[in-house]
């Protein structure tokens, strides 16, 4: 596995798909047993990928060539 460092966008990519088995897991449980701090948790981590979406263009900005 290579490294990467915080700042490459490949950091990013791996805690959204972090995010997104955590959205998979989450989904399951509130499907088998509905309560509403499983609710709670599963906004948190949207709100997690939002943020995440806005790193990553950020990421993809500073990588872009100047025009």
């Amino acid at each position: 596995m290579n490294a990467s460092r915080e700042d490459d966008p490949v950091h990013t990519i791996r805690t959204v798909s972090r995010l997104a088995q955590m959205l998979i897991e989450l989904r399951d449980e509130y499907v088998e047993r509905p309560r509403p701090d499983t609710l709670a948790q599963f906004q948190q981590r949207l709100d997690d990928m939002c943020a995440l979406r806005d790193e990553l263009a950020a990421k993809i900005a500073a990588a872009s060539p100047d025009e």
